[in-house]
């Protein structure tokens, strides 16, 4: 019997992780969005993001991080931010020979996230710790 869980048809683990390694390139070289990543390895925020989307896409609820909503709430995410990113996600899928079938159902799960984390006033962010800056970066 097939398991038809978006994780198993797109090929499990290893492309997840192919596709977050070129994605994650493209942030840390992206002029705006790896502002926003300045002080985290680029290697720990590809896990994590792949152990987020095996537990988004059927593969095993292994992710023990934070929910989008609190992981994101000290960050100013403008619409155009996330659809940039949405961009630059789309453009690694291809990249990585994802079927247009799969790209369509990733970022479909990508996007319902995206009320949890795009805000329309910088005043809607809130430190997560005492320490936490608010990240807000203007558009280069």
């Amino acid at each position: 019997m097939e398991d038809n869980t978006l994780f198993d048809q797109i090929g499990g683990r290893p492309v997840l992780e192919k596709v977050h390694k070129v994605f994650y390139d493209k942030i840390y070289e992206h002029p705006w969005l790896r502002k926003y990543f300045e002080h985290i390895k680029q290697e720990l925020i590809e896990n994590q993001q792949t152990d987020f989307m095996v537990s988004n896409m059927g593969g095993g609820k292994i992710y023990s991080g934070a929910l989008p909503k609190n992981g994101h709430r000290h960050m100013f995410i403008t619409e155009e931010l996330f659809e940039v990113r949405a961009k630059l996600l789309e453009d690694s899928l291809k990249e990585c020979h994802v079927s247009e079938e799969h790209i369509s159902r990733w970022l479909r799960i990508d996007g319902a996230f995206k009320k949890s984390l795009v805000k329309s006033r910088l005043e809607d962010c809130e430190k997560r710790f005492f320490t936490d800056d608010i990240l807000n970066f203007p558009k280069p």
